[in-house]
């Protein structure tokens, strides 16, 4: 019996399938970091330099993302006008104290179905045991973005 260990044979990834993040996804990880990087480099004025990127990034999003986050947008502003406008992996997003609180995710982002209005858990939206931290969008009507004030005003509370 020998006591030499062989070599571990390896093989390249170019002729396997890819497992682990897409492409998409490891674009929206390199958006982030750059956010981070220009989020540490702001001093005075930085509220409104983090609205603009917002607005900036909306402008560029394609129809129908970009109407969805518009009325997102001004729903944000006008209910929960605590909220801090930034980016977050290279999509709008709101914030209380530095933490993200909700986000608008467009269906292009991932070349998905629907776009995404997200909570996360500085979002004050406990319900029981259970409740939805995020919801589908593909048009808003007037009841819907009723809801998503009451959800945003609920969010802060």
């Amino acid at each position: 019996m020998s006591t030499t260990k062989k070599p571990v044979k390896r093989t390249t990834a170019a002729d396997k399938p890819t497992e682990g993040f897409s492409e998409d996804e490891r674009a929206a990880m390199k958006e982030r970091a750059q956010e981070l990087k220009a989020e540490s480099r702001r001093g005075r004025g930085a509220k409104a330099d983090l609205e603009k990127a917002v607005l900036d990034k909306i402008a560029e999003l394609p129809e129908p993302d970009r109407v969805l986050a518009e009325k997102i947008h001004a729903i944000i502003k006008e209910n929960a006008p605590t909220l801090s406008p930034k980016l977050w992996y290279g999509m709008p997003a709101y914030a209380r104290d530095g933490k993200v609180v909700c986000f608008f995710q467009g269906a292009s982002k991932f070349k998905v179905r629907y776009s995404t209005l997200g909570f996360n858990d500085p979002a004050n939206l406990d319900e029981g045991t259970m409740w939805p931290t995020s919801f589908a969008l593909t048009t808003l009507s007037a009841e819907d973005e009723a809801r998503i004030a009451e959800l945003v005003k609920k969010a802060v509370g």
